[in-house]
C-alpha cells in the first residue's frame, strides 16, 4: 500500500486511454481468473469485491457487519458486473462494470487533490502511475 495523490481527471485521463486501461483491467482480470477458463465466478470475484471496502470504517477501523447483510451487498455487486446474469463474469463485462465504477469514483472525487491509500496493484494505482509517467515524459 501508498499514500497517493489522485483527482477525478487522472482516472478520467487513465480510462479514456483504451490502450493502458484495457491492459490494466486484462491483467487484472486474469489475475482473478484462478482456474483460467475465461470468465470469473462468484468465489473468484468475492477477494476483489471485498477489497472495495463498501463498508464504513470509523477512523480507518472496520465497523462489525452482520455477515448475512455482507454476502447480500457481494452477491448485489457480483450482478452488477454479471450483466447477462449467466452467474459468470466474462472480460468485457468486468471491463465495462470496472469503467463505470471509475467513472463514478472520478466524478465523486471532482477535481481536487486527495490524498488516498491505494493497494498497489490496483486499478487506481496504475491511474496513478500512468499519470507519473506521462509527467516526467
Amino acid at each position: 500500500m501508498s499514500v497517493e495523490v489522485l483527482d477525478g481527471a487522472t482516472i478520467v485521463n487513465f480510462v479514456e486511454d483504451e490502450e493502458a486501461f484495457t491492459v490494466s483491467v486484462r491483467d487484472r482480470f486474469d489475475h482473478l481468473d484462478t482456474d483460467q477458463d475465461g470468465l470469473l465466478s462468484y468465489a473468484e470475484m468475492l477477494k476483489e469485491l471485498q477489497s472495495l471496502r463498501v463498508f464504513e470504517t470509523h477512523f480507518g477501523i472496520d465497523v462489525k457487519t452482520d455477515p448475512e447483510e455482507l454476502a447480500r451487498v457481494y452477491s448485489s455487486l457480483f450482478e452488477q458486473f454479471d450483466h447477462d446474469l449467466s452467474g459468470r463474469v466474462d472480460l468485457e463485462e468486468f471491463k465495462e462494470e470496472t469503467k463505470q465504477m471509475m467513472l463514478g469514483m472520478a466524478n465523486g472525487l471532482g477535481f481536487l487533490p486527495v490524498q488516498m491509500v491505494l493497494e498497489e496493484d490496483s486499478l487506481l494505482k496504475k491511474a496513478v502511475e500512468r499519470k507519473s509517467a506521462s509527467a516526467a515524459a
